[in-house]
């Protein structure tokens, strides 16, 4: 698929993805894009290699070979399909997946380079106004050391404290 517009069908994590993909009563078309929402570097944490989330077992049984599907996770290379991935920043520290609610038109056009998300402005501002993160998965200790320190998926899921100086324009390199 080179280029699809569908409504999103958004899970919210892992286990909300687990509870409600292939149940039968599930509301969903081959022309759908799923959206699989705070499996990213702070949301998984850990950014885990979850993002070749499957088709919902009922369009399996259809014949559906391919859809859509939009995460802030990571998976390896031996998964296959249509799957967008790393999305930044990812949507437990409020980038742009997170405002994706269910039946808003996805786009994505693979040869323009654009995933767009069609909800006006003044929605989107809304949404934004009303986000509010997740509480954090750790409190304390190294898993809050993570959480409070690590890069989003473009600069590496590194530790943001051991970015050195970006040596073409000797300044210290973005948080992101």
């Amino acid at each position: 698929m080179l280029r699809h517009v569908g409504p999103g069908l958004v899970f919210h994590d892992m286990a909300d993805l687990r509870a409600r993909l292939d149940d039968p009563d599930l509301t969903v078309t081959p022309d759908h894009v799923l959206v699989l929402q705070n499996v990213g570097p702070v949301g998984g944490p850990g950014m885990p290699e979850v993002g070749n989330f499957p088709i919902p077992a009922r369009l399996l049984r259809e014949g559906v070979r391919d859809m859509v599907r939009v995460s802030d996770a990571r998976m390896s290379g031996t998964a296959f399909g249509t799957i967008v991935l790393h999305v930044a920043p990812e949507s437990a520290v409020g980038g742009p997946l997170a405002l994706v609610q269910d039946g808003d038109r996805v786009e994505l056009d693979v040869a323009g380079r654009r995933l767009t998300l069609h909800v006006a402005d003044e929605e989107l501002a809304r949404r934004r106004a009303q986000w509010s993160p997740r509480p954090p998965a750790y409190t304390r200790g190294y898993g809050r050391l993570f959480l409070d320190h690590v890069t989003q998926a473009p600069l590496g899921c590194d530790f943001d404290f051991l970015r050195g100086m970006d040596p073409v324009t000797a300044t210290e390199q973005p948080k992101f």
